[in-house]
């Protein structure tokens, strides 16, 4: 993986606390629950956690922000070293701390206190957001994007720029590539009667045109991402790969984060929604900002690393340390259909992760022979890595995957048709470290083989005649 170009976070960051208990009685005092307290985590919030969001992978990133001397402001400063650098501007007054209390992962109450206002900023601050490939604005109401607003219109005209809105705050600096309200939000931005997709439709083109912005993209929790142009043109709705089951906590900044580091790759606005909405889904799944392991981890993987989310070695060590089940599958999957998928849905059941061990273009065609593949590599890998049911993708060159499944020691290896478990090559392999070979139910009938043919016989018929 090439370095990935630097990227400016601007806005407002605040100390999230979260005070995690059980709950079983209520107060003698009043009817509120008591809350036995396990245990508790802070971290940053706001454009803190979009900057270390942004920055995993090893990603240069800036964040432009306002802190003080106060206990919070430091500890923020603690928690991001290393991970991004800090740009500060002069806070007067204290950062904002917000403190959850939750019971058995749900909140019961928050807590706000503190808050100052913004300096001046300095050259610095100009300096940064003029080598910015891309910038996120994560506006939380709190004056920092106003402080930095004459610099955001200049770099709006030259840099493509996401702005996070808040109802408290601005609005966004005009030529803004994506603005990002959540559904809550536009409503409130932009009344309309209902709910339905259309009337949001209807929000998104008028903000977009009163902001001057090219795409509004309205999150809309489980429904997913509607992303919206000025005018009446047909919106794009892009659903969320999977209903994830977790704390939602921290998924909008992770959204933010991500469509402004697709931008800052050069993808389209089309594509970089559409990373963004798959990247936020395994976020909240796994656990949303309370997750500690986000903290523990290291935001630099080194330039030629893939980033640890997606690194199918790193994953299958991390299963294992937490005594997990790893599985692996494999094959070509040069035409995905409906025998795929259930396969592949079939053997993530199996156990806590699904590692797809793929064929490069050299060794699918030793394989299958002339003019396969009928995807190259990089197509074939990118439809199977954005299935719910697959967790990462590993590639070999050889005509089996034997010396790749040596590295990964799976737990349990799935092929799918009508093998046994002795006629699997593979099986001989995973013998050594204990692991095993399984055979899954396979649909009958369907085969990249078939849908080749098929489709060469419909362009047979299609086929204008001659003159």
């Amino acid at each position: 993986m090439t370095a990935r170009k630097p990227l400016v976070v601007v806005g407002d960051v605040l100390l999230d606390e979260d005070i995690e208990g059980v709950s079983t009685r209520l107060s003698p005092d009043a009817p509120a629950p008591v809350v036995d307290v396990t245990g508790d985590q802070s971290h940053p919030g706001g454009a803190g956690l979009a900057a270390a969001l942004a920055a995993r992978g090893g990603r240069e990133v800036i964040l432009v922000t306002a802190l003080g001397d106060d206990p919070a402001s430091e500890a923020v400063r603690r928690a991001l070293r290393g991970r991004v650098r800090l740009v500060e501007i002069p806070l007067e007054g204290t950062l904002p701390v917000k403190t959850r209390v939750l019971a058995g992962g749900r909140p019961l109450v928050r807590i706000d206190r503190g808050g100052g206002t913004p300096g001046e900023p300095d050259d610095a601050v100009r300096e940064a957001l003029a080598q910015a490939h891309a910038v996120l604005v994560a506006d939380y109401g709190r004056h920092t994007a106003s402080a930095v607003r004459p610099h955001l219109e200049a770099v709006a005209r030259r840099t493509p720029l996401v702005w996070d809105p808040h109802l408290k705050g601005d609005d966004p600096v005009p030529g803004a590539r994506i603005v990002t309200p959540n559904g809550a939000e536009a409503c409130a931005l932009s009344p309309a009667d209902g709910q339905s997709l259309r009337a949001y439709a209807r929000r998104g083109a008028d903000l977009a045109e009163r902001w001057r912005a090219a795409a509004v993209a309205v999150t809309l929790g489980e429904r997913g991402v509607l992303l919206t142009r000025p005018g009446a043109g047909t919106p794009m709705l892009v659903p969320a790969p999977y209903r994830a089951q977790g704390d939602p906590c921290g998924a909008g900044d992770c959204f933010a984060a991500a469509t402004a580091a697709a931008l800052a790759d050069g993808l389209l606005p089309e594509e970089a929604v559409q990373r963004a909405v798959a990247e936020a889904a395994a976020f909240v799944g796994a656990g949303g900002a309370g997750n500690p392991a986000l903290w523990r981890t290291e935001s630099a993987s080194g330039p030629d690393e893939e980033a640890p989310e997606t690194d199918p070695f790193a994953l299958a060590e991390r299963v294992r340390a937490r005594g997990g089940t790893v599985v692996a599958t494999g094959g070509c999957f040069d035409l995905l259909h409906a025998g795929h998928v259930g396969l592949l849905e079939s053997a993530r059941r199996i156990g806590d992760c699904l590692i797809v061990c793929l064929n490069s273009d050299a060794s699918l065609a030793r394989r299958k022979g002339p003019g396969r593949p009928l995807n190259p590599v990089a197509d074939r890998l990118r439809v199977l890595a954005a299935l719910g049911s697959v967790d990462a993708v590993a590639v070999f060159e050889e005509d089996t995957p034997a010396a790749l499944l040596s590295r990964l020691r799976p737990d349990v290896w799935v092929k799918g048709g009508d093998y046994s478990v002795e006629d699997l090559p593979e099986a001989e392999v995973l013998r050594a470290w204990g692991g095993q070979a399984v055979v899954l139910p396979y649909l009958v009938g369907r085969s990249t083989t078939l849908l080749a043919h098929r489709a060469a016989q419909a362009a047979v018929r299609v086929r204008p005649s001659a003159p």
